[in-house]
Formats: C-alpha cells, sequence, structure tokens
C-alpha cells in the first residue's frame, strides 16, 4: 500500500495518526498539494491511499477506517455513525473555523462556527462513563474527531467554551504517541501557520450543505465553489463540443435478457419479499427500490442487466395468515402476490421478472441442491428441541417466537436473530417466550431434524468471503455482520421445520418435514430466473461471466453471506454467488416503527391515495435511504425538500430554461458562442457527473442522487447572475449572450433528464418530451465516461414547457401526518432500538414513566440536540411557519420526555424562555 499525503494539510492528520496507530505496513509519501494522483478525478486530492489492487481511497475516514479494519479492528455501529456526523457536521464547520482563524485571525467568529458542533459532543461526551468515545479503548472515531478538533482546540487563541469533557477526552488522546508523530509530520512544529498554505488555495468556505454527500470524494467544501484548471476547463469544453454520439443499437428491452460474451453481464436480486403482508415504505426502499436504481442505472450505462425478484411465499406466517382470513395457504400467496405486483408497479419497480417461489421449479432446485448436500455429507441428523405452542397445537416457527435476548436483554428478541444486538439465537435460548399468535407460553419439544454443517464449510466459505469483499463492493454493515458471524465461529444451521406449508424434505427419513425458509427462500432467486429463461444456468452457474449484486436490509445480510453462500459451495455444482452484497439500515416512521395493526406509517397500497406522485415518493425514500445508520420518514421533512429540493431547485431550473427558449427564441434553441463563464459551468456540470457515475458504480445511491441537485443549483445560479430575461431585450451582444445562456441551460435540463432516469423515471421522460430530446440521449451521455454533451444543438425545436412539481402545503402534510399516525403509543422495547448518535431525524419515543432511566436520559439529551439544529437549520432557511411550528412542538415534547427520563417534573422545562 502506498499513502499519499501533504505537509499542512489538516485532512492527512488523521491517516497518519491511523497508520501510527495500527501499524498498518504502508509506504508514506509526502507530495505537495498540486500534483495529482487519482487518474479519474479533475482535482488533486489529499490524502490518498492506494490499494494493493490498485483501487484507491481517498475519503481520510474511509482510509482510517480501511487501516483499523487491516489490523483487525472493525469499527462497531457507535463508530461509524460518529465518522458520518465528523464528516456532514464537524469536518465542514472546522474548515470554515480555520479560515477563520487562520486567514482572518477572527478568534471570536471562529468560535462561534464551532460552538454547535462542540456542544453537541460535549452532551455526548458528558453521557458516556468510558474514556473514549464508544469505547475503554481509543477506536477509529476517536483518531478520526480528535484529529479533525486538534487544530483548533490546541490553539490558545481559540475558546472553546464551557465544553470540560470534550477537552478531557482531547487530552486523552493527544496523549498517544501515534498522535503526537502524527501532529509532527503535517504541522512540523509550526502550529496553525503550517496550515496556510494549504488554506489559501481551498475555496471561500461554507458550512456544508445538509443536503450533500455525507462522506463525498472531493475536499469537505462547498462544491458550488469547484476550484478548476483552465486545462480541465478547456477539456470538458471540447468533450461538450463533440456533441451526442449516433444511436448504434436500439434501447428495446429484448427477452430472455441472457449473459453475452464481451459485455459486462449483471445479475440483480433484492431481497423476496414475505407475501403475507403489505410491505410498507421501510421494506421498499431496502429491498427493492434500492436495486431498481441501480438497475435502471446499469442499463443505461449499457451493461447486460437481469434484476428478478418475487414473493417469499412459503411458512408459517402464510399458513397463520391463512387462518386469519379463512383462506388456504394457496390463496392467501395469490392474493398477496397479486397486491405486491400492484404495489411495486405503482412504484415503478422495473423488474424483468417478478415471479413467486410456490412453483413447480423451486421445489425442483431446491430439493436438487438439497441432495447434492447430502451426497457431499454437509448435512448432519440430529434430535433437537423445539418451542411448541400447546394452543395453537403446532411447533413454532422461529419468527413466531418473540422474548428477552439471552446476551443483550432486548425483550422483543425473536426466535433466530435478536434485532438489537444481531446474534444468532435459537428460540429455545429467549427468556419468557411467547408465541406471537396467541400469546402463550409455549413449552420444548423434542423433534428430529436435519443441518447443514457450515463448520465443515466454514475454510471454503472463508476464503470465497476475502475474493469477494476484497473485489466486490460490499456496504460496511454487510462486512461487519458476516465478520462477527465468523468471529463468534459457525455452528450447524436447521435447515427443516415442523410445518405443512413449505417445499417438501425429499429424504424419506423426513418426509413429514419441509424447508427451512432460510434454506428455501434464497433458492427462488434460481428457481424465479428459471421460471423467467429456460437458460436459467447461464446466470447462475457461470461465476466467471456474471456479477451478482444483492440487495436487502441488514438482518437479512447473515442468511445471504453466510448461510446461502455455503448451501451453494456445499453442492459444488458451480455456482454464481454474489459479488456485491449492498444493505442498508432501517427506515423508521417519524417518531416510532411501522406498524399495519396499529395504522401507523404508510404502507405501499396507501401511498397512492395520498395524492403524491410515486416519483416524489421515490426521491423522498432515496434521499433519506438509510445508508450508513437508522433513518426516519418525516411528513415535515418530505414536504421540506419537496418545496425546496424538487419545486425551488431542480424544477425551478429546468422549467425556467423551456421557458426560456419557448418565450424568446420561438420554442428553438438559439446559438451558443461559448465564454469564460459558460465553460466554468461546463466544467463544474461535467465533474458531477462524474461524480454521480463514480458513486453510482460503488452503489452510493444517495450520495449520487445530491449530485444531480447540487447541478440544479448551479444551473439557477448560473440563470440568476446572468439574468437572460434582461439581456433579452438590449442589443445585438446581450441578445446572443441571453441566446448561449439559454441554449446552455436547456442542455444542462436535458443532462438532469438523464441523470434522473434511474430515480424518478416519469419526470425524466417528461422532461425529454418537452424538450424533444433525442431518444437515445440518456445512455449516450452517462455511457460517455463522465463528459457533458452538447445533446440539444442549435436550431432544435422543443416542445410544451410546463411545471413539472406541485407544492406540498403545510395542511395537506398536517392531515397526512394525522391519518397516518395511529392511536396507540409505542412500548418503551420499542424506545430501546440503537440510536444514532449523529444529529438526524431523531427516533425517540414518548415516554410514560416517572422514575428517572439514565439510559433513556442519554439518548434524549441527544434527540433534543439534534432536533433543536433541525429548528435552527429551519429558521435560517426561512420555512413555512407551519412547519417549524410543529418542529417546535416536538422539540419541546423531546424536553418533557427528557425531564421525564431525569426523574424531574416536565413541566418547568416546558416554561423557560426561549434561549437567547
Amino acid at each position: 500500500m502506498k499513502l499519499f499525503v501533504s505537509e499542512g494539510n489538516p485532512l492527512c492528520l488523521k491517516v497518519l495518526a491511523a497508520l501510527e496507530l495500527t501499524g498498518a505496513k504502508c509506504d508514506v509519501q509526502v507530495l505537495n498539494h498540486e500534483e495529482k494522483i487519482v487518474p479519474f478525478l479533475n482535482r488533486p486530492v489529499r490524502p490518498v491511499l492506494l490499494l494493493p489492487d490498485e483501487e484507491y481511497l481517498f475519503s481520510p475516514n474511509a482510509i482510517c477506517q480501511y487501516l483499523f479494519e487491516v489490523a483487525g479492528k472493525e469499527a462497531i455501529d457507535g463508530s461509524i455513525q460518529l465518522l458520518e456526523w465528523e464528516a456532514t457536521v464537524l469536518q465542514p464547520a472546522l474548515l470554515q473555523t480555520l479560515q477563520l482563524l487562520v486567514l482572518q485571525g477572527k478568534s471570536s467568529e471562529a468560535a462561534s462556527v464551532l460552538k454547535g458542533p462542540l456542544g453537541w459532543l460535549e452532551q455526548y461526551l458528558s453521557k458516556k462513563s468510558t474514556p473514549f468515545l464508544t469505547e475503554g479503548i481509543v477506536t477509529v472515531a476517536d483518531i478520526v474527531l480528535w484529529a479533525t478538533l486538534y487544530p483548533v482546540l490546541s490553539n490558545t487563541a481559540f475558546k472553546s467554551g464551557e465544553s470540560q469533557s470534550v477537552r478531557g477526552w482531547f487530552e486523552r488522546v493527544g496523549q498517544l504517541p501515534a498522535c503526537e508523530v502524527a501532529i509532527q509530520r503535517v504541522l512540523h512544529g509550526k502550529g496553525l501557520d503550517a496550515l496556510k498554505s494549504f488554506l489559501q488555495k481551498q475555496p471561500a468556505p461554507h458550512l456544508q450543505r445538509r443536503d450533500s454527500p455525507p462522506s463525498s470524494n472531493a475536499p469537505e467544501t462547498d462544491d458550488s465553489e469547484l476550484v478548476m484548471t483552465e486545462e480541465e476547463i478547456e477539456a470538458a469544453t471540447l468533450t461538450w463540443s463533440s456533441g451526442l454520439p449516433g444511436c448504434s443499437e436500439s434501447s428495446e428491452k429484448k427477452h430472455p435478457v441472457l449473459p453475452q460474451e464481451g459485455k459486462r453481464n449483471v445479475l440483480v436480486t433484492s431481497a423476496l419479499p414475505y407475501v403475507n403482508n403489505v410491505p410498507h415504505l421501510g421494506n421498499i426502499i431496502g429491498c427493492v427500490l434500492s436495486a431498481d436504481v441501480f438497475s435502471r442505472y446499469g442499463r443505461l450505462r449499457g451493461w447486460n442487466l437481469l434484476y428478478v425478484c418475487g414473493t417469499d411465499e412459503y411458512g408459517t406466517a402464510t399458513e397463520n395468515k391463512a387462518r386469519e382470513e379463512g383462506l388456504t395457504p394457496q390463496e392467501i400467496c395469490d392474493k398477496y402476490h397479486a397486491v405486491h405486483a400492484a404495489i411495486y408497479k405503482w412504484f415503478q419497480i422495473d423488474f424483468d421478472y417478478f415471479g413467486r417461489t410456490t412453483t413447480e421449479k423451486q421445489t425442483e432446485i431446491s430439493q436438487n441442491i438439497f441432495w447434492r448436500l447430502h451426497e457431499r455429507g454437509f448435512l448432519l441428523g440430529d434430535t433437537v428441541e423445539q418451542l411448541r405452542c400447546e394452543n395453537c397445537q403446532r411447533f413454532l416457527a422461529d419468527r413466531f417466537v418473540e422474548g428477552v435476548c439471552p446476551h443483550c436483554k432486548y425483550p422483543e428478541a425473536r426466535g433466530d436473530q435478536c434485532d438489537k444486538c444481531g446474534r444468532l439465537i435459537n428460540a429455545v435460548e429467549l427468556k419468557e417466550p411467547q408465541c406471537k399468535v396467541c400469546g402463550q407460553t409455549p413449552v420444548i419439544r423434542s423433534s428430529k431434524h436435519l443441518f447443514l454443517d457450515l463448520p465443515k464449510l466454514e475454510s471454503e466459505l472463508e476464503q470465497w468471503l476475502d475474493k469477494s469483499m476484497g473485489s466486490g463492493d460490499w456496504t460496511s454493515n454487510a462486512k461487519h455482520i458476516t465478520r462477527s458471524w465468523l468471529r463468534d465461529g459457525l455452528k450447524p444451521r436447521c435447515i427443516t421445520r415442523d410445518l405443512l406449508w413449505g417445499t417438501p424434505v425429499p429424504h424419506p427419513d423426513y418426509s413429514d418435514k419441509v424447508f427451512y425458509v432460510w434454506f428455501d427462500a434464497p433458492i427462488g432467486y434460481l428457481s424465479i430466473t428459471a421460471n423467467y429463461t429456460s437458460e436459467w444456468e447461464k446466470w447462475w452457474k457461470n461465476p466467471q461471466q456474471v456479477e451478482l449484486y444483492n440487495f436487502m436490509a441488514k438482518d437479512n445480510v447473515p442468511f445471504h453471506s453466510v448461510v446461502f453462500p455455503c448451501s451453494l459451495l456445499g453442492a459444488q455444482d458451480n455456482y454464481t454467488l454474489v459479488n456485491h452484497l449492498i444493505a442498508t439500515e432501517y427506515l423508521n416512521y417519524e417518531d416510532t416503527k411501522f406498524s399495519k395493526s396499529r395504522g401507523v406509517g404508510v404502507f405501499g397500497d396507501m401511498a397512492q391515495d395520498t395524492g403524491i406522485p410515486s416519483d416524489v415518493w421515490r426521491f423522498y425514500l432515496l434521499y433519506m435511504r438509510p445508508e450508513g445508520q437508522d433513518s426516519a420518514f418525516s411528513w415535515a421533512d418530505m414536504a421540506l425538500k419537496n418545496n425546496s429540493e424538487l419545486l425551488n431547485n431542480l424544477g425551478n431550473f429546468i422549467n425556467r430554461a423551456g421557458m426560456f427558449v419557448s418565450k424568446f427564441f420561438e420554442g428553438r434553441v438559439p446559438e451558443m458562442v461559448l465564454q469564460d463563464e459558460d465553460k466554468r459551468l461546463i466544467a463544474q456540470v461535467s465533474w458531477e457527473l462524474k461524480q454521480y457515475i463514480h458513486l453510482l458504480d460503488k452503489v452510493r445511491i444517495r450520495d449520487a442522487l445530491k449530485c444531480i441537485l447540487n447541478i440544479s443549483r448551479h444551473g439557477n445560479q448560473y440563470i440568476q447572475v446572468n439574468e437572460p430575461w434582461k439581456k433579452i431585450k438590449g442589443g445585438d451582444d446581450d441578445r446572443r449572450r441571453a441566446g448561449t445562456v439559454t441554449g446552455v441551460s436547456v442542455n444542462v435540463a436535458c443532462l438532469l433528464s438523464a441523470m434522473l432516469e434511474p430515480y424518478m423515471p416519469t419526470v425524466s421522460q417528461t422532461i425529454r418530451d418537452q424538450l424533444r430530446a433525442p431518444a437515445h440521449c440518456a445512455s449516450a451521455m452517462l455511457q460517455a465516461d463522465g463528459g457533458f454533451l452538447c445533446s440539444i444543438s442549435h436550431g432544435h425545436s422543443i416542445g410544451t414547457v410546463s411545471p413539472l412539481f406541485q407544492k406540498l402545503e403545510s395542511e395537506q402534510i398536517e392531515a397526512l401526518r394525522k391519518r397516518f399516525g395511529g392511536q396507540q403509543v409505542p412500548s418503551k422495547a420499542a424506545n430501546s432500538q440503537t440510536q444514532p448518535p449523529a444529529p438526524t431525524e431523531p427516533v425517540i419515543n414518548a415516554s410514560t414513566h416517572n422514575t428517572a432511566d439514565p439510559e433513556r436520559a442519554k439518548q434524549l439529551t441527544a434527540a433534543v440536540a439534534q432536533q433543536g439544529a433541525k429548528v435552527r437549520t429551519l429558521k435560517d432557511q426561512k420555512a413555512d411557519k407551519s412547519v417549524i411550528t410543529a418542529e417546535v412542538t416536538k422539540l419541546l415534547e423531546l424536553k418533557k420526555e427528557l425531564a421525564v427520563a431525569e426523574g424531574k417534573n416536565p413541566e418547568p422545562s416546558s416554561q423557560k424562555g426561549k434561549k437567547k
């Protein structure tokens, strides 16, 4: 490995400290600020880590995480969340602080910029009993946050106020020899003066926008101020001038899609939704919608891509649902399969095939894999103890038992896994188990079952995982969950159940059994493909030519990264295994969980009834996609994002560009005579496009969406500065200038339509229809390796332009909030879900207790700080008064809850005067 750093660059401090602390073997090269290392970036960045496989890491935090992982010190969830907070909140504020402190000597103004982040960190640390951020030892989060704060907290001119906990923690970390070495290598004993050269080359800083990527690969400054060289600007202009290439092949999809020689063959699956209920928004974003965005993007990029999914239909849940509704299990499957299909169609999920698991192909392929495992000695027979509900007269499937986790004491652990600590559980290990159907306490009974011998496959699995994780794009939570399973040591896993509704076990000694859902269901990907095409093995027994992407929520990870791969490895039939495992965290609803029974949350069949277009739902879910930590759907925030990002930013720019063509130039694109300002915009847009492609190639779906919004922001600013509506009334030069601005703008709008296609397909097509854009422009521009092309040339006639989005009024949103809010207050157990430390949408529920609860008080303290920051942001943005009032009300309620959790009377806290 090679690490490239530059002296006087505060971003290099953290990686050098991490390198010293972990002892990773790495060649360190010190370069000046201008030398370019990463070939596909337009601007030099530092630090950069060149990996053994010739891949580059150029996000400082990602480099630190990688060095710690190489040393066997993986980041836990709390550390990951703190790293995201550092990248999105602390680091942007720090760079602005350094500009004020070092270049302008404004120490008091510098202190005010960091007051909020330091205040939050002080609250966080004051509630900790450990000497460091998350544990009793230093973690990657300690190194990153310490290094970020070092330039200011080590300077006597900076007044940090009453931050005693921060100071104590900062000094403890700073005493490490690794930190002292890093300080010397970056600052050479010169203090803040060493940073002047670096800071002088940075754009005028702004606090990073809330809507910008949480850990972008560019330096953490406002990317509307990108500094570009003349060479980069000229190169972008030259690419633009080359125009759109001709259409070489039809974009119409031909079925069946099969792997092709010489093409990138991509197979995409999303976790099969269970058929016994209606999917809610969290289910949709975690699986099918995320996979759909990536699939649409891949097709635009020219990949030979197949996207399959379907309903998972076997198991006890289906049996019980059938009993509840007075139908047969097959009738239940037929009913809800149609419900799912209709919901996904409305959400515009573009499956190549949406199937189901209750098919002959499922039985055939599952039983074939079973026999191959049996013949190769990877199955074990054993008598096991199971929970049986005497009231229901049946053995209980794992997910129909609930109780107290034997490891972390979480009170709502399932019979197969605890959602809080992520540990595997045998149902009989649960404390205080209850049947989820009738609420009775089950009893333990013996039954003979078959097990997959995971320990026998462990070595082969680890070899495959090292290769897959090393070369593929696995999300950090997928890696962490998988490695935690391996760290604990694999145990034989039962693959049979005492049920009626399932794939029959073909072995004569187990003829009264069916396959366990987590053995059977992933095989559904194969059987669904087999129902799509008789040549399914070209996808599923072709690992040399096919790349497999799995999309899922984090609770499905171990079954896709351990159990299912072991089944296929043990079958020894050259199966295609996952190359890229993409897992999300959880999406909550407002301040609680989705609950169909309590009427809480928006479910797939309800979204259409709100009157909000499916593209807007797609946009907001993808904007809030829970990637690094759990996130929360919020009606107020949805309205804010619709009205600010879609209506006032994106829609405003695209509509203005088209209207100028219609109004000023009789519907024909005017001649474009580029000046330096136009070329700079083209270069900026080209840079954002390249970022978009790089991010989506790495399946960073949420971050790539922000590139689209950044481009439209650049476009709005460009129009506002140049004022074509005024220049059109002037002389020939002014009119020519108005024409150039209009022509460039309408071409940016056309590019935005292409970039929007994976996210908002209807809006994307509407834009192209209004502009009468060439049919192949979307795929052509995304296959141009990030080059922004002039796709609508001089003289092109556009169609009728009309607004793309409508405002969401506060009254409409408040009515929807009440409609989907339910009645029942969630249990305290729901509140005990791990809360993210980063200041995002709070997910704490109302307390109904009158005694002190220190753990809950700690959570609520963070939530109060988070909500306070949100209120301040809304006020700064001059949001609608009703939106601000709703969020202030929530803040006051949180303060009351905090008082209760601290054992105080909640009323005084709500009577305090406003903070000055």
